[in-house]
């Protein structure tokens, strides 16, 4: 019989529907590419077709906008958010509005157009880390923007436009309304038990094993007891920690080893599925202007992670007009195949 789950992070349901459950070799490998590799724009060489770079690390002696970079971070062409002036919030009847703006940046992870992160070598994965890290602690930085996402597209089911490893960031003016939830929840269960929400599911996680797909000493990655989708993952320090950008350095370096087994994994599980990954971490409390008491107990109550999302499955009316998921895949399921790829 099917089973409804319920988040207790993000106060979701999700209907694990046993009785059409589907096994890891019943999703249909994806056939698609998100270029054909004849032109891109972010190949080293390329660097005068993409708008002029923000920051990058690169070798010795090479100029801005040329050939001899690592990992390159510019604009983005065709920005959700304005970087220029400010969001001037206005309230017309019961509506707000105000002006789009923020941050949207691209992160070019490296110069070779194939390699992606499970591939990559320590050296490169290092780079890219530091790089992830130095982007949202600059942007954080920026008073008017009250939450930073870092998030990927992998192909283009999942909304990449090109194939060439990229990250991107976008900084937002408002905290959106799926993070607010985890931080009320976080919040809500500190204030209550005085631990964090997220410290007490990963110990009862890793004593379970039952969903555990990887593990070391600084990271865990785990199948969500209410996963929404089949073989979501969910990725995130052991340590108590709230903000990506105050990770100690040796966790950020045992990071993203963590990080390319576990993507590592999902594609030999299902032949290179497209997927989303987005990093949650805590949010700017020092905006202008701030509410009072404006998330005054995050370093306590919340935790950083990242999901990782299959796109293997679509929503249709009923998720729509619910908010139910429906996985055909039992997590418990998922994590055996993940743990034996």
């Amino acid at each position: 019989m099917s089973e409804l789950r319920h988040d207790p992070i993000s106060k979701t349901w999700v209907i694990i529907a046993t009785e059409r459950s589907r096994r890891p070799m019943d999703f249909v490998p994806s056939q698609e590419t998100a270029a054909d590799g004849s032109f891109c724009p972010f190949c080293e060489g390329h660097e005068d077709k993409t708008p002029p770079e923000i920051v990058a690390v690169r070798k010795p002696g090479t100029a801005p906008n040329s050939p001899g970079w690592q990992v390159r971070v510019i604009p983005n062409k065709f920005p959700a958010l304005m970087i220029e002036g400010t969001p001037d919030r206005r309230g017309i009847g019961l509506y707000d509005k105000m002006r789009g703006i923020g941050a949207h940046e691209v992160i070019v992870e490296t110069p070779e157009h194939n390699l992606l992160i499970p591939d990559m070598p320590d050296d490169q994965l290092g780079i890219v880390v530091d790089v992830w890290a130095d982007r949202l602690r600059d942007l954080i930085r920026d008073r008017r923007f009250k939450y930073i996402l870092l998030f990927k597209n992998h192909l283009p089911t999942a909304g990449a436009s090109l194939a060439h490893p990229h990250t991107q960031i976008i900084a937002t003016p408002v905290t959106p309304r799926a993070v607010a939830m985890k931080l009320e929840s976080a919040k809500a269960h500190h204030q209550l038990k005085e631990r964090c929400l997220f410290c007490d599911l990963i110990a009862q996680e890793i004593e379970d094993g039952s969903r555990i797909v990887y593990l070391d000493d600084h990271f865990v990655a785990l199948t969500p007891y209410a996963s929404r989708f089949p073989f979501e993952i969910f990725l995130a320090p052991r340590r108590h920690s709230h903000s990506f950008v105050e990770t100690p350095p040796a966790e950020l370096a045992a990071f993203g080893p963590a990080l390319r087994d576990t993507l590592g994994r999902l594609r030999r599980a299902l032949k290179d599925p497209p997927y989303n990954f987005v990093f949650h971490t805590a949010p700017n409390t020092e905006t202008v202007p701030r509410r009072s008491h404006y998330w005054d107990t995050l370093p306590f109550d919340f935790h950083w992670h990242v999901e990782i999302l299959p796109r293997l499955t679509k929503m249709a009316g009923f998720e729509w007009g619910t908010g139910f998921f429906i996985n055909p895949t039992p997590p418990e399921v998922a994590a055996e195949f993940l743990r034996n790829a």
